[in-house]
């Protein structure tokens, strides 16, 4: 359709300040493009990372949000595979004003890794999207479109973690939770959940930790407490905080001989640094990109497995918020309030 759409998104003008529900014009999908109206969008770390860290002042006016689910509206020439759809963040061209399809008040608004879900309607490329089970639903699997596969790919895909092995996962927010599923779906005998915040540890038992260490509890480096527990360090160990400090901590909390440990967080404030020696006998760090999952394919496999209830999804969400709530889902999220919390356009 070539008719320029009127509607609401949520749109961060600056960085530091509250978004706000403003109208936009969302233009015609052109060649290889999609536009899509979102049913469901969660509100993801990376988000408020853009919000209130990036500090990037060139990163604005922005509409956030890349992990959704949504109905395809109206396509561009060339593209021929969808009409159900599902966002998920493409971060090679993070933010080009050009490929802009928004405007607010006369001014391109900048697409958050070219996605921007936090609106009614978005644009994307045909890339970005993956067209996924009808019966789905999308106020549930819109969390398939980053954390979910983030953390529990990077267990069974990056980390490879293998049966009886034992695993610590470092931080418990929605990518850490799923990445402890993904270690007990592929038959870790012991997961040990790693987080300064308590709370979160009866929600890490429901998806397979079986131990519980607060570093606040500890006179001791963490990687040390970790050591001793496992008699010499656990097998895989995976950093879903997205702190340095805590990366050096994951890997040398894993045994040294053979010890594999996968940086899921996100930061870009410090370089990470450990001595040469933490993997001199055979350690193994390496890093993940949503999960390893290719999202063209590994997206619907993966609401697959939750509608053949391999996976838990309902159980990462903490609530459900309308559009205008957007704020105060923000707010909770910087406040570690909830796991993931939902906003439902």
């Amino acid at each position: 359709s070539e008719t320029v759409i009127k509607c609401k998104a949520a749109v961060a003008w600056e960085p530091n300040k509250p978004v706000t529900i403003e109208e936009i014009e969302v233009a015609p999908p052109e060649a290889d493009e999609v536009r899509i109206k979102i049913v469901a969008t969660s509100v993801c770390h990376t988000d408020l990372y853009h919000l209130f860290e990036g500090m990037h002042k060139d990163g604005f006016p922005v509409v956030l949000g890349h992990e959704a689910a949504g109905i395809v509206e109206s396509v561009g020439s060339g593209v021929t595979e969808f009409h159900l759809s599902f966002t998920q963040g493409d971060f090679s061209n993070a933010m080009s004003p050009l490929r802009s399809r928004l405007t607010c008040k006369g001014k391109k608004v900048y697409q958050f890794s070219g996605i921007s879900t936090f609106s009614e309607y978005t644009v994307v490329k045909q890339i970005n999207v993956t067209k996924i089970d009808p019966a789905a639903p999308l106020d549930k699997v819109c969390l398939l479109g980053c954390g979910i596969c983030t953390g529990y790919g990077a267990a069974v895909n990056t980390a490879k973690v293998e049966e009886g092995s034992t695993c610590a996962v470092f931080g418990l927010g929605a990518i850490g939770l799923a990445a402890v599923m993904g270690c007990k779906n592929a038959g870790a005998k012991r997961i040990i959940a790693v987080d300064i915040n308590p709370d979160k540890f009866e929600k890490a038992k429901v998806f397979g930790a079986t131990d519980f260490v607060n570093p606040k509890d500890h006179d001791k480096p963490i990687s040390q407490v970790l050591f001793e527990m496992t008699n010499g360090g656990v097998d895989y160990s995976l950093e879903c905080v997205g702190n340095v400090g805590v990366m050096r901590s994951a890997l040398e909390s894993t045994i040294p001989a053979w010890g594999v440990s996968v940086i899921v967080g996100w930061t870009t404030l410090h370089d990470f640094s450990a001595p040469p020696g933490d993997l001199i006998a055979g350690r193994t760090w390496k890093g993940t990109m949503f999960g390893g999952f290719k999202s063209k394919d590994g997206v619907p496999e993966m609401v697959n497995a939750y509608m053949n209830k391999k996976l838990m999804v309902d159980e990462f969400i903490t609530d459900n918020m309308t559009f205008d709530q957007i704020n105060d889902a923000i707010e909770m999220m910087k406040h570690g309030k909830c796991f993931i919390s939902r906003s439902v356009v």
